[in-house]
């Protein structure tokens, strides 16, 4: 069994990085924050998505000496001049509430037409090997921001998310699969994975 570190505990992200990898490497465990001895995570206090991934995947090598993945990932508002970007997890100040950021974004857009409402999620990778060295991918979803949340799956914004072309349902309408296929965060994953299992198997 391989053992891959993931700095995240988010459920759902361990879960999708353990999908996404076992095509690829069918033996491999995906640990997360909570499956490691606790150490002092880094602020992201990075201006980029790649720069927070690398961050957080450097810090969790040198702690756990585990290959470690991270990343970093946000909604780029065309309205907002691309905001909240790196700053969306925490985008209407501690503490971090999804429901409180999807509100204050709501009030910001409330204004702006339906035609201008674009808005693209971005997710970087980043994967730290103690001998292999560092790799960073990014995936993109582009799409709208909507007005009114809508769905129960997902996180974040995806409740006032749709993609370009996906029927009016917002990322939290989807299933896990139509979600994976399409997300920014899915095809970081699938582009990094076999770079991954590579390593990990020592191809």
């Amino acid at each position: 069994m391989s053992r891959v570190f993931l700095a995240s505990r988010n459920a759902k992200k361990l879960a999708e990085m353990e999908r996404i990898l076992r095509d690829h490497l069918p033996a491999v465990e995906v640990l997360g924050l909570d499956d490691v001895t606790p150490y002092d995570e880094p602020v992201e206090d990075q201006p980029t998505f790649e720069g927070n991934a690398l961050l957080k995947a450097r810090a969790g090598l040198a702690a756990t000496g585990l290959p470690s993945l991270a990343d970093d990932s946000g909604l780029c508002v065309d309205a907002l001049n691309g905001m909240p970007g790196v700053l969306s997890a925490r985008w209407a100040g501690p503490p971090k509430s999804d429901a409180r950021n999807n509100e204050l974004l709501l009030n910001q857009l409330a204004d702006v037409p339906d035609d201008r409402r674009g808005a693209h999620f971005t997710c970087a990778v980043a994967f730290c090997h103690p001998t292999a060295g560092e790799l960073v991918v990014e995936g993109r979803m582009p799409g709208h921001v909507i007005r009114e949340t809508r769905g129960t799956g997902g996180f974040g914004y995806d409740v006032l998310f749709v993609a370009d072309g996906d029927d009016d349902r917002t990322s939290a309408e989807l299933s896990v699969e139509e979600k994976d296929a399409i997300s920014h965060r899915g095809k970081a994953l699938r582009e990094i994975a076999p770079v991954v299992a590579d390593v990990l198997t020592g191809l």
